[in-house]
């Protein structure tokens, strides 16, 4: 890979003494695709944060979830992730529709304590469209096991795969939840929990 990072790391890496250490990370840690950790890494996930922006460079950080290995990994340069119905904001389908870059963050809290930073170029394809997509249809496989059938799909082209290192990442434990995928009631959905509705 060549021009690693932004114009403002290395302003900052020059700045502060690190462009040594940030040259040796790019070159030893950052990859152009997921290779075969990555892959099973992902694979095992129930979870994602997922970063966009708008036109304007105004950004959105939102929370994805499902089975384990619900974001379906193509090849080592293509993931899949489901959208279901949410709230009907549409915050980052919106941005993608302005802005095509996406970041992802996968961390497993539970085992090794490690993180997989994942950046890249979206598209959105609707899940009547993938589903008339032949090549396509084997993704779409198991959604059912969710509880829902998927609205629509987030492509993710890769081109920047690294390590999120472990050591300030906390060991939680998984406690037992039941998971109302798809639900519209709001007392599954956490209702008005911060009190936007009621607080000035």
């Amino acid at each position: 890979m060549v021009n690693h990072g932004s114009e403002g790391e290395r302003i900052l890496q020059t700045k502060v003494g690190s462009k040594n250490k940030a040259s040796a990370f790019y070159e030893k840690q950052m990859l152009d695709h997921l290779n075969p950790y990555m892959r099973d890494f992902i694979l095992k996930q129930e979870m994602v944060f997922i970063a966009t922006a708008d036109s304007k460079g105004e950004c959105d950080c939102s929370f994805r979830a499902g089975k384990r290995g619900f974001v379906r990994v193509v090849n080592e340069k293509t993931l899949v992730c489901p959208e279901y119905r949410g709230n009907g904001v549409m915050a980052s389908m919106g941005n993608i529709l302005e802005n095509q870059h996406i970041g992802l963050t996968f961390i497993d809290f539970f085992e090794n304590t490690i993180g997989l930073h994942v950046n890249g170029k979206a598209k959105i394809v609707e899940n009547d469209e993938l589903l008339a997509d032949e090549t396509l249809t084997s993704v779409a496989n198991d959604t059912q096991k969710e509880g829902a059938v998927p609205e629509r799909w987030i492509f993710i082209t890769v081109e920047e795969a690294y390590i999120h290192c472990s050591k300030h990442i906390p060991r939680l434990k998984k406690l037992d939840k039941k998971i109302h995928w798809g639900t519209d009631k709001e007392t599954h959905k956490g209702g008005d929990f911060f009190k936007a509705e009621t607080c000035d």
